[in-house]
């Protein structure tokens, strides 16, 4: 079967606005003259609107976390082009980040881990203050805003690593497989979560995950990459499953039920044809994702 077989219907771009991330034929390598160059990323082309909330998902080692170190301007692309607002992508405010580890400052509050965000914007102190408080308790964590990481569960520890990401109110939202350390039960809440939050901040998320129930379960679109150097190979909209998607149980709607089956037979034809693809992440270094 061709590589580029769609996963059943692949409808065409949302055309309502304007993309806000565009990678166009970009390429990138890592490695020294003393080291052998892994290419990561070959003809890697994508583009995201405003508003839409899109997955990468593919096998690991494809390139994932590259392209969102890439669109965030902690790296530099060796071919092609990225832009994000229509010029050169900048750290800053308007680019928020949330790790898979959740990099919490461990002598901060709660409040002054979100805080410290807010560091470069020109907020006044107490502009800071109220700010990072409405966040901290738009994520429930209102009660313990006066504690500290080591004092938190897993599930709160993200909750704070999530309001940092949104305090200051970025247009475009970088995730990097933010629920992959937590366990199944608290996975599930803090995806519902994270689909209330986006609803009602309107930002841009290209969100990376190995979980195809969870990339259907959050997207507007799926972009399925393949094995290293990656590229996208198919742009997949989801479709049949109406929004706010916590309201009920979308698993067992039959529009799921088909997409995750095309999906992993999609991935299983990868996985079979590429022997030296890991899609669930074995002993890949996270350099290369």
């Amino acid at each position: 079967m061709n590589q580029e077989a769609s996963v059943g219907r692949a409808a065409p771009l949302a055309a309502k606005s304007e993309p806000q991330v565009v990678l166009d034929g970009v390429g990138k390598s890592f490695g020294t003259a003393a080291r052998a160059r892994t290419e990561v990323l070959r003809d890697m082309s994508l583009e995201v609107r405003e508003g839409e909330f899109v997955s990468l998902l593919g096998p690991s080692g494809c390139g994932k976390t590259t392209v969102l170190r890439l669109v965030d301007g902690l790296l530099a692309p060796d071919a092609g082009r990225v832009t994000v607002f229509g010029g050169d992508p900048t750290p800053g405010p308007e680019l928020g980040f949330v790790f898979q580890s959740f990099r919490l400052i461990p002598w901060f509050t709660v409040r002054g881990n979100v805080e410290f965000a807010l560091a470069p914007t020109g907020l006044s102190r107490a502009e800071k203050r109220e700010r990072a408080e409405r966040y901290i308790e738009l994520v429930g964590l209102r009660r313990f805003a006066e504690a500290h990481p080591h004092e938190l569960s897993g599930g709160m520890s993200q909750r704070v690593a999530l309001a940092r990401a949104l305090v200051t109110e970025p247009r475009v939202l970088l995730m990097d497989e933010p629920f992959a350390s937590i366990d199944a039960q608290t996975r599930e809440l803090m995806q519902a979560e994270l689909m209330r939050l986006w609803s009602s901040s309107g930002a841009t998320v290209l969100f990376v995950t190995h979980s195809v129930d969870e990339a259907i379960l959050l997207s507007d679109r799926i972009a399925l990459m393949g094995p290293r150097p990656g590229r996208v190979l198919e742009n997949i909209e989801v479709e049949g499953l109406p929004r706010p998607r916590w309201s009920y149980d979308v698993r067992s709607r039959p529009e799921f039920v088909d997409l995750r089956r095309r999906l992993w037979e999609r991935i299983r034809q990868l996985v079979l044809e590429d022997p030296e693809s890991d899609f669930f992440g074995r002993g890949t270094s996270r350099e290369a994702q």
